[in-house]
């Protein structure tokens, strides 16, 4: 068996028995960088929600940061997170605009061109 295959055997058996692994692939963990070069990408907050390609909404369990929504959890160590962002201190140097929303109802893309940089 080729080693691509026995790679995507063991990752349809992880999906089988460990139903939440799917989950956990694309949730929404992430950590604030000091520095936009160790960042994945850089984000925008933005004051008017219209503007923003994502609207946020900050859980505070990692296990409420479902798929890539808008739920996001702020994680304390770099390792734990599955993006590492900076907040820009300019629209025009920031890769995504956000706006942090009050309820987890409202969080959703607004431009989803962008969506691949959470994925």
């Amino acid at each position: 068996m080729s080693k691509h295959k026995s790679s995507v055997l063991l990752f349809a058996i992880m999906l089988c028995m460990f139903p939440g692994f799917a989950i956990q692939l694309s949730a929404q963990k992430l950590f604030s960088c000091d520095s936009k070069y160790d960042a994945d990408f850089k984000v925008y907050v933005v004051d008017d929600k219209y503007d923003a390609d994502l609207w946020v909404y900050k859980v505070a369990s990692q296990y409420d940061a479902d798929e890539n929504k808008g739920l996001w959890f702020f994680c304390e160590s770099k390792y734990d997170a599955r993006k590492k962002i900076w907040f820009a201190d300019s629209r025009y140097d920031a890769d995504l605009l956000i706006y942090f929303v009050e309820s987890k109802y409202d969080a959703g893309w607004r431009n989803k061109k962008k969506i691949h940089l959470l994925y």
